[in-house]
């Protein structure tokens, strides 16, 4: 929950804005100042304070015990133009508020925090549980200093300034070891552990019995990512408890596909009591990886018969591969959640003049793979290849990256041992049609007039469809050096079932510097103003040019006057 606080007017007008946006995460402190503050310090997660931050300063400081478990608190000033980051910019998340504040506020985020001043990733912000001397170990990453990543697992993180020795190191790795001096431990999500249980069996067995298999392989807690079971005991309290305590969720497979999985340690007893010859391995195993435990029971102090089984497997580790879509080109036109993902990635694969335009924006020690035109597929293969490799990497594409772009050469090449992630982009499609207007206000077509993948009678064949089904059509890649004729022969084909007066809105590089855009008519239309950087878009018959925009209405009867009077 976030606190927001203020003591003026102009503040209150700003605070009930969040609030208005964020109604599920915000709380209102009214009353005394002093209070209201206290009270939110104690009550909630993050803070933001409408105040001075001298203030804030002044009301926070004797509360302040540890940046682990401090709230974040950001301050907000009076004019509404900064969100400064005051307290817990990293484990308290105040930075990432300050951003979130700042883009609803229109506020300049303040971030002061050394790592994120310089574009370096805090060690204790890479959503890894963290241990060692983070403060040295950044400190050596911001001045410059050899740090040694001593990967154990391959796990895709951000851009590190990283070497292959130093003193100072990060070492990523699941095993139960303390760091060293000048040293930080990442720990990632690598295990799994699989769980069977008897009715009734407590949590506290099931728990202990994880610890004790953790503990003994010399596997670090804090690496589990999921307890895995079979369905018929999704419910099962002793299961359910163990996985609350972790903080881990609970994943449960049919005893169908649990028999379906080789394990080493077969029983008839799961056999007849569940339907698998084995729950704890199987269920470990479902998805692939190393066997580290196998199946072993607890242990009772009473004596009796255990009721608890449980095995460890390390999964596979998978890269990670975001196909980023950049827009059209302007700035503004580039959404966050691309920003995000190109900042996480560590590397880059991009047509070169792509990265030039986003290359700002990449963290310190990204690797950056550029190719020029022509080389989609090798881009698609590269990044594929070194996802496999364990990385973090961001494939990027003009527009949206699944538009006549990367993904669908990526994707292809792709198996389901990386994790994809598919990142929206505003098409160059969408981009002229709201400087035209509004011509895709009911159904609408794209089609590429570029035979370079595509055989023309194919593409011949859906812009007669398109004609004929009456659709508005968006030219892509209309027209270049070599290939002249086949945007006039597309609008020739449009002109069978269209009227020479149909609106056509001509659009070349939609959000960029020399932008530009015309409205013209199928009749008039000179292809040889059409290049590459351009697309056409043609109206259906009910398309109209009012007021010098393109508009296609949505069909509804009551909108036919209005039309007829605008002609």
């Amino acid at each position: 929950m976030i606190g927001l606080i203020s003591a003026t007017a102009a503040g209150a007008a700003a605070r009930d804005r969040l609030a208005a946006a964020w109604p599920e995460r915000t709380r209102v402190y009214e009353g005394p100042v002093g209070d209201a503050v206290r009270a939110a310090f104690a009550e909630c997660e993050q803070l933001v304070c409408f105040l001075a931050t001298g203030a804030v300063v002044r009301l926070v400081a004797p509360m302040l015990g540890d940046k682990t478990s401090d709230p974040g608190v950001v301050c907000v000033d009076e004019g509404g133009r900064f969100a400064v980051s005051l307290v817990g910019g990293h484990g308290g998340g105040a930075n990432e508020l300050a951003r979130e504040v700042g883009e609803l506020l229109g506020s300049e985020p303040v971030i002061t925090t050394a790592t994120d001043a310089v574009g370096l990733p805090g060690l204790d912000t890479l959503g890894l549980p963290v241990e060692g001397d983070v403060a040295a170990v950044s400190r050596a990453l911001l001045d410059g200093e050899p740090v040694a990543l001593k990967a154990e697992l391959a796990w895709p993180l951000p851009a590190l300034k990283v070497t292959e020795d130093g003193a100072y190191a990060v070492r990523v790795t699941d095993r139960l070891v303390a760091a060293a001096e000048r040293e930080v431990v990442l720990r990632p999500p690598s295990l799994v552990v699989g769980v069977g249980a008897s009715k009734g069996a407590p949590a506290e067995e099931v728990l202990e019995l994880i610890e004790s298999a953790l503990r003994d392989a010399g596997l670090s807690r804090l690496c589990v990512a999921e307890l895995a079971t079979v369905d018929a005991k999704s419910g099962e309290p002793g299961i359910v408890g163990a996985a609350r305590e972790l903080n881990v969720p609970l994943v449960t497979y049919s005893a169908e596909e649990l028999k379906a999985v080789e394990v080493p340690n077969p029983s008839d007893a799961p056999l007849a009591a569940v339907g698998t010859p084995s729950v704890a391995e199987a269920a470990a195993l479902a998805n692939g990886g190393e066997l580290l435990v196998p199946k072993r029971k607890s242990t009772r102090a009473d004596g009796l018969p255990a009721m608890a089984t449980c095995a460890v497997v390390r999964r596979p580790a998978r890269g990670r591969l975001a196909v980023v879509g950049l827009g059209p080109g302007a700035r503004d036109l580039l959404t966050p959640r691309a920003k995000a993902e190109l900042r996480r990635a560590s590397v880059l694969v991009g047509l070169d003049q792509y990265v030039d335009q986003i290359r700002d924006l990449l963290r310190p020690g990204t690797v950056i793979l550029e190719s020029g035109l022509g080389a989609e597929e090798e881009r698609a293969r590269t990044a594929v290849a070194e996802a496999r490799k364990g990385q973090a990497v961001a494939l990027i594409g003009s527009g949206d990256a699944g538009v006549y772009a990367m993904a669908s050469p990526a994707l292809a090449g792709a198996s389901d041992d990386i994790e994809v992630i598919g990142v929206p982009g505003v098409t160059a499609a969408l981009a002229a049609a709201a400087m035209l207007g509004a011509p895709l206000g009911h159904d609408h077509v794209s089609i590429s007039l570029s035979d370079l993948h595509t055989p023309w009678e194919v593409i011949e064949r859906r812009v007669r469809a398109a004609a004929e089904a009456d659709i508005v059509v968006t030219f892509y890649n209309p027209r270049s050096r070599g290939r002249d004729w086949q945007l006039p022969k597309a609008l020739a084909i449009l002109a069978e079932h269209r009227e020479p007066t149909t609106p056509v809105g001509v659009v070349r590089n939609a959000s960029r510097p020399d932008e530009s855009s015309r409205l013209t008519t199928l009749g008039s239309l000179d292809p040889a103003t059409v290049d590459m950087m351009t697309v056409v878009t043609v109206g259906n018959t009910a398309t109209r040019d009012i007021a010098g925009r393109m508009v296609t209405p949505r069909g509804y009867r009551w909108q036919g006057s209005s039309l007829e009077d605008a002609k």
